[in-house]
């Protein structure tokens, strides 16, 4: 049978999600725990891997099993056997036909700004702190100008793998709740470092230091070189997975 669960993690303590040759993937950490409860080797199919540092509360993954278990004993079992900075937050039955990865039909992604004079004890681990007074309203102007489908190659880290640098932007947004910039983007799909490239180079255009038209110019340079610096890894989350309602999974949880 297949089985597909929600996970939420603090990447904080973790080189990314995918399992590592050489260091400690969040992949590694789910796959022990299962294997305790499954009594046999398992091996997860994520939604989109996140980088070092990277965190999520919607992160999804599904696992081929000859293991009889109900959705509740998988979701106990599991979290028995896992550290407290991962958990899995939902279990459930599907199709076999069900692919994390392949069935998905967008990811959404948080990434938060403090953007005030004094850094933060709390939150260092879960925002980049901007000490520079940003624009909000500005940022989001500039974003608006990456709706639709276009090629982010100016946007893609230098190693990035994907075969195309064509991606599509469903919804995107900037907005201000006192001290805290939180950007929100939907899209079919990410390339490597994309949301972090794009909240660098809005965080040039928030100080001033760039036009709101500039953002369109690095976009149709397809130059990685011609836009802001990458923002850092620990203030992105990916949120959530979407799916089609046949797919019947839970929605995952946002109280974050």
């Amino acid at each position: 049978m297949r089985i597909a669960l929600g996970i939420e993690y603090d990447g904080t303590a973790y080189n990314g999600w995918q399992r590592q040759k050489s260091g400690l993937g969040v992949q590694q950490r789910v796959e022990e725990a299962l294997q305790v409860v499954a009594n046999h080797a398992v091996e997860v199919t994520c939604a989109g891997r996140t980088d070092t540092g990277v965190h999520a509360t919607g992160q999804v993954v599904h696992f081929d099993t000859l293991s009889a278990r109900d959705d509740r004993g998988w979701l106990l079992g599991a979290n028995s056997n896992l550290p407290a900075d991962i958990c899995v937050t939902w279990a459930q039955q599907v199709d076999d036909d069900f692919h994390a990865r392949f069935s998905a039909t967008g990811r959404n992604y948080r990434y938060r700004i403090l953007n005030r004079l004094q850094r933060s004890a709390i939150h260092r681990h879960w925002a980049w702190w901007v000490y520079q007074p940003l624009d909000s309203n500005r940022m989001h102007e500039a974003a608006q100008q990456l709706l639709g489908e276009h090629d982010f190659s100016a946007f893609r880290a230098a190693g990035c793998r994907a075969n195309t640098a064509s991606r599509k932007i469903t919804g995107i947004a900037v907005t201000r709740d006192g001290d805290w910039i939180t950007l929100t983007v939907s899209a079919n799909a990410f390339l490597q470092h994309m949301v972090r490239n794009i909240t660098g180079t809005l965080a040039a255009i928030g100080r001033g230091e760039q036009s709101v038209e500039w953002l369109a110019e690095v976009m149709k340079s397809r130059d990685r070189k011609q836009g802001g610096i990458a923002a850092p890894p620990h203030g992105l989350t990916l949120v959530s997975v979407d799916y089609p309602p046949s797919a019947g999974l839970p929605a995952p949880p946002d109280v974050y």
